[in-house]
């Protein structure tokens, strides 16, 4: 177990939607804090501002308060280290460039577009990796005093060190080794005087005393260059976990071109949060044993970056879908009605029309047959109105020229039960097969039919019981009217 100072950080930049990836590295990040009594931090990296996108930044906190990871820290909540929104920090990370160039750690740099194209250009032609040449580096004092003086243009540089091992213990992929010759001499201030990623992450993740950086395997490359910072900064350096991608099933990265990304979308399709978190989890992660099925609890109590795999994880769908089931059949009857209720408000029937004893059975009947709320009112629509159609598949095999009789005898002896329960509905059915000479699955099938204009559903006895005599008979007269065969 680590100790209680243990402080982690979700940074996402607020570029429009909560992408599923960004979901697992919050999640693994709150998982962490939780498991070791650690605070859980959320800070928003909006110094690139021409990807900023309006509101974001409410959205992403709303998504993060609808799946229930609260942080400790933050927009909003506050902390002993506001702000934490990158773009109040701005004075913050100029002091810090500002050093590192008095100890010549950093230089300024006034190098048109067009020269640093130029210079692309020539290493791409020679087969060189594209690398600043230091020319800026290599100006004297005055001639940057001057510039400026006059305002030139300008960016402040790492002044990186060639020939050095930057090496680092990576608690998924262990021990990790760059050369320096592979890293440029990134750019910490940019001429708008906003901060790169790299300074800003490096500065804040210092200040805001961060112990474990969890992030996606897509800044590993990042990493010698943050490295380095917290080396000339005289910095204690945090440990590194990196995240294995996130892959679709045919093992490409995961992009919105070939599904949903967004946890918004999913939320919009009925995912419920708790499958989703228990999915997410799972994309990357095992806590060593058979079980796929976790309540929130139960992942922060098992939870162990020792566990992440390094190998890219498939995010398959039908798992997704086969977890919203598990996760919706484990709830109580009484929260799924709340549900289905909050679902019939959006939906083209009227919620007054049914009490809570009606939609509880309609519940209790098909909890073993949905995957999603939604499936209440999609497959089990014969509950919320009367058929308008008939499966032709099933007239075919179950309809016959004598089927119109058998029913109507059918719903004459149901007219003369009084208030009637399920065994009732089966005594009868059983009792007229018999006097017919038949056997009851030539009353079943089609009576299914005629009562929801389907072949599937939950057990025929069930429906007449929540359908109810009159609504039954009525349903049993109006198929015989409508339903034709040669």
């Amino acid at each position: 177990m680590i100790n209680e100072s243990v402080r982690v950080r979700f940074a996402p930049s607020p570029t429009g939607y909560l992408h599923v990836g960004g979901l697992r590295t919050a999640l693994y990040n709150y998982l962490f804090a939780k498991r070791n009594n650690g605070q859980f931090i959320l800070r928003i990296e909006d110094t690139d501002r021409s990807r900023y996108v309006e509101n974001a930044v409410e959205n992403l906190i709303q998504t993060l308060d609808w799946i229930g990871l609260k942080y400790d820290e933050g927009p909003f909540v506050g902390g002993e280290h506001a702000p934490y929104l990158q773009s109040e920090r701005l004075e913050i990370y100029r002091q810090f460039a500002e050093s590192l160039v008095k100890e010549r750690k950093a230089y300024y740099c006034f190098c048109t577009p067009e020269r640093l194209k130029s210079l692309r250009e020539e290493q791409q032609k020679a087969g060189l990796q594209s690398m600043y040449d230091k020319h800026c580096l290599k100006l004297s004092p005055g001639t940057v005093s001057e510039k400026l003086k006059k305002g030139a243009s300008h960016v402040i540089r790492l002044n990186v060190q060639p020939h050095e091992k930057i090496a680092f213990a990576d608690i998924i992929r262990e021990n990790v080794e760059f050369s320096s010759d592979t890293v440029d001499d990134q750019v910490l201030i940019k001429s708008d005087g906003y901060p790169t990623y790299h300074l800003a992450n490096v500065v804040d993740d210092h200040l805001m005393k961060i112990t474990h950086v969890i992030r996606g395997e897509e800044w590993l490359s990042s990493t010698p260059k943050h490295i380095l910072l917290y080396n000339y900064l005289g910095w204690e350096i945090p440990a590194f976990a990196h995240l294995p991608l996130l892959l679709n099933t045919d093992r490409s990265k995961l992009s919105k071109r070939q599904g949903d990304v967004a946890v918004e979308d999913y939320r919009k399709k009925g995912y419920l949060k708790e499958a989703l978190i228990n999915f997410v989890a799972l994309l990357g992660w095992t806590a060593g044993d058979d079980q796929e099925f976790y309540k929130i609890d139960q992942l922060i109590e098992k939870f162990s970056l020792e566990r992440v795999n390094k190998s890219g994880a498939i995010f398959n769908l039908e798992k997704l879908n086969w977890l919203n089931a598990e996760h919706l059949r484990n709830k109580t009857s009484e929260e799924i009605l709340q549900m289905l209720r909050e679902e019939l408000k959006n939906s083209k029937y009227n919620p007054a029309e049914y009490s809570d004893e009606y939609l509880l059975l309609v519940v209790e009947a098909m909890k073993e047959r949905v995957s999603f709320v939604r499936d209440y009112l999609e497959k089990a629509f014969y509950f919320f109105e009367d058929p308008v159609s008939y499966e032709e598949k099933m007239i075919l095999k179950n309809w016959g020229k004598e089927t119109p009789e058998y029913l109507k005898l059918l719903a004459e002896n149901f007219n003369k039960l009084s208030s009637p329960g399920k065994n009732d509905f089966e005594t009868t059915l059983r009792s007229t097969a018999e006097r017919l000479n038949i056997s009851p699955s030539k009353l079943i099938h089609p009576l299914r039919l005629a009562l929801s204009g389907t072949g599937t559903g939950p057990g025929i006895f069930d429906i007449l019981y929540i359908l109810g005599k009159d609504k039954s008979v009525e349903r049993i007269y109006s198929a015989v009217e409508k339903i034709k065969i040669d």
